[in-house]
């Protein structure tokens, strides 16, 4: 993708967190600026604020979550690779998701600033979210 894109970064950190296959998790989860839950047949994952989790729960983060200023159309082609492949090449580990709207990437708290920074030195914009604590 060639367009340069505008991504908010969110300054509330989320978590990665497994559960078991059809559990349901026990504390309020939907709070922060991306609330996801996924179900298979082998495990329940959700994306929840970092600061809401029980002791002991399975979990990667604190992440920090970039939001892509969207809407986007579903008929653009090449969003994330255009986002991705440079944060790969510098060993950035990264958790993508989707929304309608937008896709969201989820980057280790210790390397936020490392993706800001690449991102911008490939013409995008990363600027604070808006909205802090929810989604903008």
């Amino acid at each position: 993708m060639s367009l340069p894109l505008h991504l908010m970064r969110h300054d509330q950190d989320v978590a990665f967190v497994r559960l078991p296959a059809g559990e349901e998790p026990s504390w309020d989860w939907r709070t922060g600026p991306l609330a996801s839950i996924t179900y298979t047949d082998s495990e329940t994952s959700l994306v929840s604020a970092f600061d809401t989790l029980p002791e002991g729960v399975r979990r990667q983060g604190p992440l920090t979550a970039f939001e892509i200023a969207g809407p986007l159309d579903f008929t653009m082609v090449g969003v994330l690779s255009g986002l991705l492949e440079p944060l790969a090449r510098k060993g950035i580990s990264i958790l993508a998701l989707s929304t309608y709207d937008t896709d969201w990437i989820l980057v280790d708290s210790e390397r936020a600033d490392d993706a800001a920074d690449t991102w911008r030195r490939g013409g995008n914009t990363v600027a604070p979210a808006r909205l802090s604590g929810g989604a903008s």
